[in-house]
């Protein structure tokens, strides 16, 4: 694919038409993936544009979906990062090796064992907590995941910290980055997903909100979004 990127408030999306389409383009190069949806679109600084556009931004959320239609990519598809990285385990942990940071000890402890027992023989290099409380705890997993080499890294600590890190780590290693958030959580059942008819309608954010009403603090903000959709102002 060609760098044919739709730029959405100066951040820069790819608009994959399918999860195929995304895999097929990370076989081939190594990169870092980062998730987009209103909210990174939004409350973009010249930091996080800087960041998403150095690496492989692709369209996680309903926000960023319609906003590339709009621009001119009908074929444009949402593609979850919470099923994008077990996609990618799935394609290739038969050949590739896997490395994964994220979450409470006991939430990355049960994340390697799923895996284990959904992909037999998969090879995890390593893995360890998401909370580097000190400078030489971040030094000591650059070092780590350098000396590893792993394939394929999977990082679960939030935007942007989990991009600045995969870009330190990039930097002496290059491999396949993804940013997860949340999803070791949603994996190992530590937080609940919406349902399959939200997601499909693109109503994800709805559930959310009904299921955590302290969301609209946030999510009140995307009524400015979406009043750039409406009068095409992306």
């Amino acid at each position: 694919m060609q760098d044919n990127r739709v730029e959405l408030n100066g951040v820069k999306v790819y608009p994959f038409a399918s999860f195929e389409e995304l895999l097929a383009f990370v076989a081939e190069r190594k990169g870092i993936l980062v998730a987009i949806n209103a909210e990174k679109i939004l409350h973009a600084t010249d930091e996080t544009r800087a960041i998403i556009n150095r690496n492989i931004g692709y369209c996680d959320g309903a926000g960023a979906l319609y906003a590339l239609r709009q621009k001119g990519h009908p074929e444009a598809c949402k593609i979850p990062g919470c099923e994008l990285w077990l996609r990618i385990v799935a394609a290739c942990y038969r050949e590739r090796t896997f490395y994964l940071v994220g979450g409470r000890q006991e939430v990355i402890d049960e994340t390697v064992a799923r895996l284990g027992r959904e992909f037999p023989g998969i090879r995890i290099v390593g893995h360890r907590n998401g909370y580097l409380r000190t400078p030489q705890e971040r030094a000591a997993l650059v070092d780590d995941v350098a000396a590893r080499r792993p394939d394929v890294v999977f990082v679960a600590m939030g935007s942007p910290k989990q991009e600045l890190l995969m870009e330190e780590m990039q930097r002496r290693h290059p491999a396949i980055y993804q940013g997860l958030g949340g999803s070791f959580d949603v994996y190992t059942g530590h937080v609940e997903r919406a349902p399959r008819w939200w997601i499909d309608h693109n109503l994800e954010f709805l559930y959310r909100l009904i299921k955590q009403p302290s969301r609209i603090r946030r999510q009140i903000h995307l009524l400015r979004y979406f009043y750039w959709l409406a009068f095409r102002k992306l």
